[in-house]
């Protein structure tokens, strides 16, 4: 057999992976094949496959009589809507896409070139975790992948797709990056399975229920999305990435949109109950401001009473970030400050400027939100937005009680445009609370005249809009209507801001 021969079947063995049987196999659960996945997420012919011929190092075993070409991973480059991205896909159906140090090697390769060049790396996982023959070696890749994680956080953007098991160390790596997607029924994360748990704590439990995709969606905050196969779940990916800058040194993509840039939509102006204890469904709001309605959200099931995700304003990408007044009242709680911290600060990273409609009656009160550290959670929140140095522009549609009026995106930690609605109530508390305790002993009799007259007392001394625009602290209390044509026109003069952070190595975030 000549060279060339050798080659062609080579790269034949590497593209038949685990064989036909293990395809179809994998047909048969749901799942499409390392391929056929990667191919789909790509531009058609635009692939480019790396280290196709790498073949494992392991002779201990047996091991030496089980040598496939690619050792179960797909690397390489292409284009995602005509821009560069790099891939790395797991193929389950060579050795259940178990972690080789060459299989780490070549995904250590691939992140490499995608730091340097500047351009996304997406990562689809379909693994049963570390290849056990191979010992340390594989530990050592996993460290090795880690590592690249950490440095190329915030430089660029960095996706993983669970399509199949991720367990043991493997669900580290796409903890570390910026967005993680899961696939309904076929997916699951856990760092020690259900037979371990039993084993240890004598706890029944199944993969799904302990690490499936709604566990992670709905309970744990891990995972960002949810898609029902394979197929959808790289169609979101692509989606996604069209909101993104390719690196941190780029803005964020913007498209022609043929919504009119002073539209007004006179369905704001009624969209606020009269009635401050009504709730109403925030996205209503923001699918009325954004262009053609178009809202991607991010960590959909996840800590409800906080709503974010990628919009388009004038065509330009924004986050947005908005409480959510139809989910416990839109209150902060552990988890909506943890989840709204970190899309602030990835938002930051990436040079997205952060939309925020803010409608928040204060933090939750109770025992197990002060036990669960709602201090130092909320203070993450804060964090984040005090500094965040991209445009930032806030519109209080209703509530702004207390210190959460503070953390949302106030005029005191360095947001650039603030406006409010005239519905808008901002107080220390509200006004029922307020009168309580400053009129206590004038209510004494509860006199229910009395008590309502000090309540609209209240709330124009010290709740109305005007008083925080007097002071500067609101630039302008505007008609909801005008809400879209007044965020763009912000966000047009912010276009060529440029703020700083005092020179060090690192903030302390209250992790």
């Amino acid at each position: 057999m000549n060279r060339l021969e050798e080659l062609r079947r080579r790269h034949a063995a590497a593209e038949e992976g685990g064989g036909a049987e293990r395809r179809e196999r994998q047909h048969r659960e749901g799942k499409l094949a390392v391929r056929e996945r990667v191919e789909l997420l790509l531009d058609e012919g635009t692939f480019e496959e790396f280290d196709k011929l790498v073949e494992h190092r392991c002779r201990d075993f047996g091991m030496d009589q089980q040598v496939i070409p690619g050792d179960g991973l797909v690397t390489g480059f292409g284009r995602i809507n005509g821009r560069p991205a790099y891939v790395f896909a797991q193929d389950f159906t060579v050795f259940g896409g178990s972690l080789s140090e060459t299989n780490a090697l070549k995904i250590c390769k691939v992140m490499d070139l995608a730091l340097k060049t500047g351009a996304p790396v997406i990562g689809l996982n379909d693994s049963g975790g570390a290849r056990i023959q191979e010992g340390v070696l594989s530990l050592g890749g996993y460290a090795d992948i880690f590592l690249r994680n950490t440095l190329a956080s915030g430089v660029i953007p960095q996706i993983s797709a669970i399509m199949g098991p991720c367990a043991g160390g493997a669900v580290y790596s796409p903890a570390i990056t910026d967005f993680v997607f899961m696939v309904a029924d076929t997916s699951y994360m856990f760092v020690t399975g259900p037979d371990v748990i039993k084993t240890v704590t004598h706890e029944d439990v199944t993969k799904e229920e302990l690490g499936g995709s709604m566990t992670h969606n709905a309970k744990s905050g891990v995972g960002h999305f949810i898609a029902a196969n394979d197929t959808e779940c790289v169609q979101m990916i692509r989606e996604l990435l069209s909101f993104l800058p390719q690196n941190n040194r780029e803005d964020p993509p913007r498209r022609a949109s043929a919504d009119p840039i002073d539209r007004a939509d006179p369905e704001l102006d009624r969209i606020v109950p009269a009635e401050s204890n009504q709730p109403y469904d925030m996205k209503d709001v923001i699918h009325r401001v954004v262009d053609d309605a178009d809202f991607f959200e991010v960590q959909q099931h996840f800590a409800k009473n906080i709503v974010v995700g990628f919009a388009r304003l004038d065509g330009r990408p924004v986050g947005i970030v908005a409480n959510q007044p139809a989910f416990l009242a839109g209150c902060l709680d552990i988890n909506s400050s943890v989840k709204g911290a970190r899309f602030v600060r990835f938002c930051d990273a990436f040079n997205i400027p952060i939309v925020t409609f803010e409608d928040v009656p204060g933090f939750l009160p109770g025992t197990d939100q002060e036990f669960g550290g709602i201090i130092r959670h909320g203070a993450k929140l804060l964090y984040a937005y005090a500094e965040a140095t991209v445009p930032k522009i806030t519109v209080i549609t209703r509530k702004a009680y207390g210190g959460a009026y503070c953390v949302m995106g106030s005029k005191h930690l360095r947001t650039d445009v603030n406006l409010a609605w005239p519905t808008a109530e901002i107080a220390v508390m509200g006004a029922e609370g307020a009168v309580n305790i400053i009129y206590r002993r004038e209510l004494v009799n509860g006199d229910a005249g009395a008590r309502g007259d000090k309540i609209a007392e209240f709330n124009d001394r010290f709740a109305s809009p005007f008083v925080a625009a007097e002071r500067g602290f609101i630039d302008d209390v505007i008609e909801p209507r005008e809400t879209r044509a007044r965020i763009i026109r912000s966000l047009r003069m912010l276009e060529t801001k440029v703020d700083t952070m005092p020179r060090k190595k690192h903030g302390n975030i209250p992790l």
